[in-house]
């Protein structure tokens, strides 16, 4: 097992091509312990330099009622009324914090998704 330190796309290039041949690897075997690793360098390589940020609150609400199957109507109890509805949807209004806390309590939508997690 030769594992080196990933600091370049070349190093993350051949990191990834060793962990697709380590794929079929079995837990607690050396090539299974090397995939382990490999993929821990990996991840974190990615974390630094292709972060990926929260979704605005508007598409994390769109995306829970594309999930859910719902209509802007359903979320009324939630938002308030269907011009209040539109108005964030259109996001022409923020949300509040009543309306943050019924979207993620009834809902389940992350509370950092809500508040916009890169803010």
């Amino acid at each position: 097992m030769d594992i080196q330190p990933i600091n370049s796309e070349q190093d993350h290039r051949r990191a990834m091509q060793r962990i697709d041949a380590l794929m079929e690897a079995l837990p607690g075997t050396p090539e299974g312990d090397e995939l382990d690793i490999l993929a821990t360098l990996v991840e974190a390589y990615e974390d630094k330099h292709f972060p990926v940020g929260s979704p605005d609150p508007v598409a994390a609400i769109e995306f829970r009622m594309d999930q859910l199957g719902l209509t802007r109507k359903d979320l009324e109890p939630y938002i308030g009324s269907r011009h209040k509805v539109s108005e964030v949807l259109n996001r022409k209004r923020d949300l509040s914090l009543s309306m943050i806390r019924r979207l993620h309590s009834e809902l389940r939508i992350p509370l950092e998704n809500l508040i916009g997690g890169d803010a």
